[in-house]
């Protein structure tokens, strides 16, 4: 072999490298291991907050040294090999920016009813449409105004680069920049936000030619704080504050309108609303007493609590007439309130226009953030009437913010110190300087934390945030003020959260299945192969230490599916030993010698090899730009295995044969045993004169799932693909999936709910699509609430939800779409590298239809199954299945087309179908051992691999044989049946003259 000693130089270095990065997983295990052992009591369990203490002690201190570079465990932490998701367990968030608000923003104040209307339909277009909503905005306002112009709307201040001669065209063209430059722009506020959460090896990515941020946060344990801290938009605002003595007359107003519009309609209880309200009034100013104290809040040391008496507040007020009123209404320590179950209520009264009417165009009703908790238990939320200016906006924002952090008041209390700029700093003065011995709103995100009073005016731009903060609340708002105001609102359309006992069964099971798998082709490589397959196996082990290594190295995650892909690559790899094998057992039985025959294997399986790596390396690529989470973690395995099992089968096993076979080790290799001498002798199939039965056999079954579908009546679509929410529960002992499905049908409104057995006898996935359409964080945290419900007469089995995912209705779109796209692509680029790479476009037909035959042969199966009760979900990690299944397929495929193409020039004066069955059968061998190498590391993945390969390989189970059997009797025969029968005749040549 050529360049043995850049080979050699080659692996050395490249072990090396895998071993300076792996070795940092190691010292980060053992750093831990300490800190448990540290923090283990006598008793045998482990105090965590000491354990914590332990590891945070040694976060900047040394504890690695290497070759005399000293790492800290910060540091070691960030160059180990990481856990994904579903092995650490964690978050995973897609966030869709909102462009919304970004359109209302560049319309300013010339709107109109129809620009609204527009807005509407395109929010309701958007839910079953894959347009963006900036065209779908336009399609709606076409429709209402065909004749207007949208310059009319956008030519304004605020978007300068505009007139009113623009044309819709380049008003589009702004308006989509406008969207994507926010979208930019959120990116890099989550990013700053996501940095100073301290997650380790978190992952965000924008996904492009959409408004979607991809989030992963691996080890997060809180996902209401993840939730908050991702979706503030961080719009904070200063606000002068109306007197309760100021807004009291409009009250009194509100009053009026309700005590008439109660009388017209009849409504019965307005006897005695005074006495109602008073006993109320009492009631809760007794029982807030308390907690009146914990609602104070201060602003440099400079601003004093509200003044004014609860007392005085209901003499001005004075809402004794309106039973309604006295409902919704009470007086607090502090101002006006409402029980916090009645603020629906309330932003519904307020809602109506004639409501609206009563109260002045410059007043504006916020809530306060938190509610004050009364001695019964009762929450009660603070109502604020601020004051607007001539443009609506508030006298200072948060864009004059410079820097933020969380700090401690004087009593010791969490509060956040904030610094203004120049600018900034103006504006402050003025505002308290015009406000003294008034309140002044601190909001944010529309909700008021809170509204000291000013005792003197203000300056230096110095602030404070105080009130009933925790540490971690203090944290994240002055990291999302520092890290600045997001320019559009977010919404969550997909999200999973894995706990980490579910991440730790994951570990297991993906460890059993990786060393199941390997010992199991380990051998029966050396039961078929001898020493030869010693050979394969070392190979084997390069390549998977090659992908470990190289995964640390470019500090990608490692996940389940990715496990899965290594698995996989395993088997797969230990084709090229095959084919390298088989050739050079060949050119053995020809008559050459062992040096000669060695050469002439590797030279002819080299091309069969590359080709099928090619096209492997294709599906790869298709499933890491179109995939998205665990499916671009398998992508990422897969590709890298790829090029590792080349390296490793291709030139690492070259330098070990050949030392075998070198100088006294001249007969040190051999390549059959005696349980495998005699397999695979003389086998002469006609498999070109059985190929119309197998047509007929592979329609049946494709036509009979896809009958199955019918006669179940759907699809078993995971969550990926039809939208809703799932979650695995947990069980103390065994329950039937049947009985808690009734149990939930009340509480989920009778929506399509499905449960069913999910790993163990004592674990259940609840899928459903209850209010699916709703992606907002109350209406999960609704669906929520009603499986907890609907689980309550299961609480002596200690019901536990240990994991969840929501994927919205455009999200489930946006995901079909891409699946199809990654598969017809992966047709296109298999097509077309096979017509290149052969030269007739028979080849790559025949290819392309073995690869759709398989496809819908999986899909059958899969209806089939479902049909019969057993039901595998068809989601992302199933499409990642499918295009593993074409690699693999046309792998198998291009290797024996390679064969024919060999035959063929060979044999100029043969008819073309008269080569194909010799070449099919000469490659049977190969075929049928590489297809045993998959099936063993499959079927242990379908036994060992967990409930979240099952579908991956139960899919995989399928692609390899039925891959093997199109490959043979749909891929070949399409072939000879496509080809030309007049260019079969007899080619004519002329004799060969030699010199004698």
């Amino acid at each position: 072999m050529r360049n043995k000693g850049f080979i050699l130089a080659l692996t050395v270095i490249v072990s090396a490298l895998c071993l300076y990065y792996l070795s940092f997983s190691l010292v980060s295990k053992g750093v831990e291991e300490d800190a448990t052992r540290f923090a283990t009591t006598k008793t045998g369990t482990v105090d965590h907050y000491k354990r914590q203490s332990y590891l945070d002690s040694v976060w900047k201190a040394p504890v690695f040294n290497f070759l005399g570079a000293e790492y800290t465990y910060q540091e070691v932490k960030e160059s180990e090999l990481g856990l994904g998701l579903d092995l650490k367990g964690g978050m995973h968030v897609t966030l869709e920016v909102s462009p919304v608000e970004i359109i209302r923003a560049m319309a300013g104040s010339r709107r109109d009813a129809a620009f609204e209307q527009a807005i509407t339909r395109a929010q309701k277009l958007q839910t079953t449409s894959q347009e963006s909503f900036v065209d779908l905005f336009y399609r709606a306002y076409r429709e209402l105004q065909p004749n207007a112009k949208l310059a009319s709307i956008f030519a304004n201040s605020t978007t300068r680069s505009l007139s009113y001669n623009s044309t819709d065209k380049e008003v589009l063209n702004v308006i989509n920049k406008e969207v994507d430059d926010a979208v930019a722009r959120s990116f890099n506020i989550l990013r700053t936000r996501i940095d100073k959460f301290g997650v380790n090896q978190p992952n965000i990515q924008h996904l492009k030619g959409t408004n979607r941020i991809q989030i992963e946060l691996p080890g997060v344990d809180n996902p209401e704080r993840v939730r908050k801290l991702l979706q503030g938009t961080a719009n904070l605002e200063f606000w002068e504050v109306w007197s309760v003595q100021e807004y009291g007359p409009y009250f009194t107003q509100l009053n009026d309108y309700l005590v008439k519009e109660e009388a017209a309609n009849k409504l019965k209880g307005t006897a005695a609303p005074s006495a109602a309200l008073a006993s109320a009034a009492d009631t809760t100013s007794n029982a807030l007493t308390a907690a009146a104290g914990a609602d104070s809040s201060a602003l440099a040391a400079q601003l004093s609590k509200l003044a004014d008496s609860a007392a005085a507040q209901q003499d001005s007020i004075n809402p004794n007439q309106s039973s309604l009123l006295a409902r919704l209404f009470t007086t607090l320590p502090g101002g006006l309130g409402t029980n916090v179950r009645d603020t629906a209520k309330v932003n519904a009264l307020f809602a109506k226009s004639e409501v609206r009417a009563i109260f002045p165009q410059n007043m504006k009703f916020l809530w306060g953030v938190k509610p004050i908790v009364a001695n019964d238990g009762a929450e009660f939320l603070e109502l604020y009437a601020v004051k607007k200016g001539r443009d609506g906006k508030a006298p200072l924002t948060g864009e004059f913010i410079s820097d933020a952090r969380q700090d401690y008041d004087q009593t010791g209390r969490p509060e956040i110190t904030m610094s203004m700029n120049a600018a900034g700093s103006k504006r402050w003065q003025r505002l308290t300087g015009d406000n003294i011995g008034r309140q002044v709103a601190i909001v944010l995100d529309d909700y008021v934390y809170s509204a000291p009073v000013v005792q003197s005016e203000i300056s230096g731009g110095n602030s404070s945030i105080s009130g009933s903060f925790t540490i971690e609340e203090a944290q994240d708002l002055a990291n999302i003020l520092k890290a600045g105001k997001m320019p559009a609102p977010t919404r969550i359309v997909e999200e999973a959260i894995v706990g980490p006992s579910l991440g730790q069964e994951a570990i297991n099971q993906g460890l059993v299945s990786s060393l199941a798998g390997m010992g199991l082709v380990v051998l029966f490589m050396f039961a078929y192969y001898s020493k030869g397959g010693l050979v394969a196996n070392v190979s084997l082990f390069f390549n998977i230490f090659f992908i470990i290594g190289i995964l640390a190295q470019f500090g990608t995650a490692l996940t389940l599916p990715g496990i899965a892909g290594m698995v996989l690559t395993m088997g797969m790899s230990v084709d090229a030993n095959v084919l390298i094998f088989e050739r050079i057992k060949e050119e053995l039985a020809s008559g050459l010698g062992i040096q000669e025959a060695i050469k002439k294997g590797y030279s002819k399986a080299f091309s069969s090899i590359f080709d099928s790596n090619v096209t492997t390396l294709l599906a790869g690529i298709i499933l890491y730009f179109f995939g998205s989470g665990p499916v671009k973690g398998f992508a990422i395995t897969l590709m890298i295995g790829i090029a590792t099992s080349f390296f490793s089968a291709v030139f690492i096993s070259r330098l070990l044969v050949e030392w075998m076979t070198s100088g006294k080790n001249f007969n040190g290799l051999s390549l059959e045993t005696p349980l495998s001498r005699n397999w695979f002798k003389n086998i002469k199939f006609d498999i070109l004169g059985n190929r119309k039965k197998a047509y007929v056999f592979s329609a049946a079954f494709i036509l009979f799932g896809i009958a199955a579908v019918f006669i179940k009546g759907d699809l078993p679509l995971g969550v990926d693909f039809k939208g809703g929410r799932s979650y695995v529960v947990n069980f103390n002992n065994p329950v039937a999936a049947s009985e808690v499905r009734s149990a939930l049908d009340d509480e989920f409104k009778g929506a399509g709910t499905e449960v069913k057995t999910y790993g163990s006898p004592n674990r259940l996935k609840v899928t459903t699509s209850y209010i699916a359409e709703d992606e907002s964080t109350q209406a999960d945290e609704t669906v929520r609430t009603a499986l907890v419900q609907g689980l309550q007469q299961y609480s002596a089995q200690n019901p536990t939800i240990v994991s969840s995912s929501k994927v919205g209705a455009t999200m489930a779109d946006d995901i079909q779409k891409t699946a199809i796209i990654a598969v017809l692509l992966s047709f296109a680029g298999i097509f077309l590298y096979l017509a290149f790479r052969f030269s007739r476009w028979q080849f790559s037909l025949g290819g392309v239809i073995a690869l759709i035959h398989d496809v819908l042969i999986v899909f059958s199966a899969f209806t089939i199954a479902n049909l019969f009760g057993v039901s595998f979900e068809m989601d992302q990690v199933f499409i990642a299945s499918i295009l593993t299944i074409i690699g693999y397929s046309i792998n198998d495929t291009v290797v024996v087309f390679d064969r024919i193409r060999e035959y063929t020039q060979e044999n100029p004066r043969l008819k073309f179908r008269d080569i194909v069955n010799p070449a099919l059968n000469s490659t049977f061998s190969r075929t049928i051992i590489t297809n045993l190498t998959v099936l063993l590391v499959v079927i242990v993945l379908f036994i060992f691999g967990g409930e979240t390969l099952r579908g991956f390989s139960f899919a995989m189970l399928i692609g390899s044989l039925t891959g093997t059997y199109s490959t043979l009797f749909i891929a070949a025969p399409i072939v000879v049946d496509t080809t030309n029968v007049d260019r079969e005749k007899l080619v004519a040549t002329k004799p060969v003259v030699t010199a004698g």
